[in-house]
């Protein structure tokens, strides 16, 4: 006889049009197909981390078991590894608990046109379009200009979800704006974060960090299942949402370590700005010979050094008659280059085609007769 219950939990096609007139028919279309995928999506994903789980476990088991069969394990060694393989059971006993329930979930799970029946023969022809750009084949000023015209968008968004504080708020706002769940949303959020940090405003950025992990997450879990991140939206949002405490743990160290990556580039960038900013204002202070009148100040002897700061031309005089000529010369002539002494405005100006050593003569004797 013919058992004909297994055909009674059968999902019917997304598309059916028994529907009551006031309901809106296409929007029910798309809300069972969406129902169905996410089920399916759920299901694939607890199939593959029940596989990960039994392969680790079948790694530390054989490695235990071979540590305990290789001999020369005395008094706690042996001990501990006989205890961690008696552990290893119990759990053993857990994974296959979950496994018998996972086999249970899937035979009542009904039926659908994916699922009930596989094609045998296909066979579809259809134009093949010119393949989009990927992030791997585009050159870094393409993804710079792509990551603009993104941002130009989309800012106001972006930054709407970067204040969010719930996940289901979080969640329900990807979902409208499917846009956003994308490698260049997380981009943004990295640039934000690093902008609020150099800024000061620490709070604000461990904030926007939140929300750039889960968007790093999501886009894993896409390429973890070679699916569109869009469709990992409510899967990563309910894991996160009802994840074991190992799992939550994971995602803040994760976090945590963004965090000091975020803070450890601010403070380099800040670096960098304000040596661009010192190198500006080292190249407008140079004097008419290339000097920088700081780097030059600092290296004057003490008491030419006294004089520049009394601003005494007499002392200066006094200071450079006491001094070796040769030494007086030079430190003169780095004054002159570098600003810090103006020779005479009256001074013939035919002077400056003289050659080095006239030139240092000059500034010599020009302070002696001053």
């Amino acid at each position: 006889m013919v058992d004909y219950s297994k055909w009674k939990n059968i999902e019917v096609s997304d598309d059916e049009d028994e529907t009551h007139p006031n309901i809106d028919t296409p929007s029910l279309f798309r809300w069972r197909h969406q129902a169905r995928v996410e089920r399916m999506e759920e299901i694939k994903r607890e199939q593959q981390e029940l596989e990960i789980k039994k392969k680790t476990f079948q790694e530390k088991y054989e490695e235990t078991k071979n540590q305990l069969m290789a001999g020369g394990q005395e008094g706690k060694n042996k001990k501990e590894l006989e205890e961690a393989l008696s552990a290893l059971s119990v759990e053993e006993q857990e994974l296959k608990k979950q496994e018998e329930e996972f086999k249970n979930k899937e035979k009542v799970m009904p039926w659908n046109v994916d699922t009930i029946s596989k094609p045998g023969f296909t066979k579809t022809i259809l134009n093949t379009p010119k393949a989009p750009q990927t992030e791997e084949n585009l050159t870094e000023e393409e993804k710079a200009k792509r990551l603009e015209t993104f941002i130009n968008e989309n800012k106001s968004k972006l930054k709407v979800f970067g204040m969010f504080r719930k996940y289901k708020d979080s969640q329900e706002y990807l979902q409208k704006n499917p846009q956003l769940v994308c490698e260049d949303t997380a981009n943004y959020l990295v640039i934000w974060c690093i902008d609020l940090q150099m800024e000061g405003k620490s709070d604000l950025m461990e904030h926007v960090a939140h929300q750039t992990i889960c968007m790093q997450y999501i886009l894993e879990l896409s390429r973890q299942l070679n699916i569109d991140p869009r469709a990992c939206v409510p899967s990563f949002f309910s894991r996160i949402q009802l994840a074991e405490k190992q799992y939550k743990d994971s995602f803040e160290e994760e976090l945590n370590m963004f965090k000091d990556r975020i803070r450890k580039r601010a403070e380099e960038k800040i670096r960098i700005a304000q040596a661009e900013v010192e190198e500006e204002e080292r190249k407008a202070r140079l004097g008419p010979g290339g000097l920088d009148p700081v780097e030059v100040f600092d290296s004057l002897p003490d008491e030419l050094k006294k004089c520049f700061e009394s601003q005494d031309i007499q002392l200066l005089q006094d200071t450079i008659k006491n001094m070796d000529q040769e030494d007086a010369t030079y430190y003169m002539k780095r004054c002159v280059d570098s600003g810090l002494w103006v020779p005479d405005a009256n001074k013939d100006k035919s002077s400056a085609e003289d050659d080095d050593k006239t030139q240092e003569e000059n500034i010599y004797s020009e302070i002696n007769s001053s």
